[in-house]
């Protein structure tokens, strides 16, 4: 069991989401960084659903041996004391203590056992066993599969630019061309208003109004659509967004650029470019071959000598010699 000893808010468990029930008026939900989860997947060798932190920190303490990973937004973390590696997969014991800092995007914990998550959307259990996107709150625990330790194992950093490729959809031509060559050539600023819906990006100047947008009928919405409110205030939505809606979208964020909008920093500057469909096609990567790709990038996580409290549980002599061996 992982149990929260302290959580803050926007804490809670997150899987791979429901893709395909869009028409049933279900959003695909999950996590708001899919690609976290891969490189869990990676570090871990197990596909597996995770601790999704989005603003807010906790402190959990394990009860058993196990190994974690940490992915996703980059945040302050420690084990027992002692600081800890991010994008990276650790191992822990029982009675370790973990604690990780609050912070901008979206942070991960995963555990190599799988996270164990209830088969009712939202359920809770009267032990407080935390179900599948519910929010976590401290006392509540988390249920994982058995796993031993492993050597610890990282990733090299993420390389976010500032640059968010979008491909056209069914309204992007109700959009003038002044006003979109004006969309895509303003430098945004990521708003601190933002949650699992959507994100709002903040620019100077005017907002970007579409043809008739105050009498259009509602019309299919989608996750990384950039949708314009009545005052042109473009939100880019996420995961939790509405399946229908009325305001005008004037293109859709590529899925592997939806990371560039959800980790990067409040007031972080975004600009906009327009792509071909073939080309979003052609840059488009299964989860399977993202975690692939992961991996090939997985190194052992060398750690410094001075700073093991654990340095003498470890091997560090395989033999002696007395010197005066005849093949020396």
């Amino acid at each position: 069991m992982i149990k929260l000893v302290a959580a803050g808010p926007g804490i809670s468990v997150q899987d791979a989401g429901r893709p395909g029930y869009m028409a049933q008026g279900l959003s695909r939900g999950g996590a708001m960084d899919p690609s976290a989860l891969a490189e869990a997947a990676a570090l871990l060798g197990v596909w597996g659903a995770a601790i999704e932190m989005l603003g807010g920190g906790m402190t959990i303490e394990l009860t058993q041996d196990g190994q974690i990973a940490l992915t996703g937004g980059v945040r302050r973390a420690v084990l027992n004391d002692q600081p800890l590696g991010w994008l990276a997969a650790h191992p822990v014991r029982a009675g370790d203590r973990v604690v990780i800092a609050a912070g901008d995007g979206a942070a991960y914990l995963s555990h190599r056992g799988g996270i164990l998550t209830e088969p009712v959307l939202g359920s809770r259990s009267c032990h407080g066993t935390a179900g599948l996107g519910q929010p976590l709150s401290q006392g509540m625990t988390v249920p994982h599969g058995p796993a031993s330790p492993s050597a610890a194992v990282g990733l090299p950093p993420r390389h976010l630019s500032g640059v968010v490729r979008v491909v056209a959809g069914p309204q992007t031509d109700d959009f003038d061309q002044e006003t979109r060559d004006r969309f895509f050539g303003t430098t945004f600023r990521r708003s601190a208003k933002g949650n699992r819906q959507g994100v709002q990006l903040e620019h100077a100047g005017a907002g970007f109004e579409a043809a008739g947008q105050l009498t259009r009928v509602s019309d299919f919405i989608t996750v990384g659509d950039i949708q314009l409110t009545g005052a042109g205030i473009p939100y880019v939505l996420m995961a939790e967004c509405q399946t229908i809606g009325g305001y005008p979208r004037i293109g859709t964020v590529i899925e592997q650029d939806l990371p560039l909008i959800v980790q990067a920093p409040v007031s972080a500057e975004l600009r906009f470019q327009m792509i071909a469909l073939q080309e979003a096609e052609a840059l488009w990567q299964s989860p399977a071959a993202l975690c692939r790709a992961y991996g090939r990038q997985v190194q052992p996580l060398l750690r410094d000598p001075a700073q093991m409290t654990d340095l003498l549980s470890y091997q560090l002599v395989s033999g002696f010699i007395t010197g005066d061996e005849e093949w020396l």
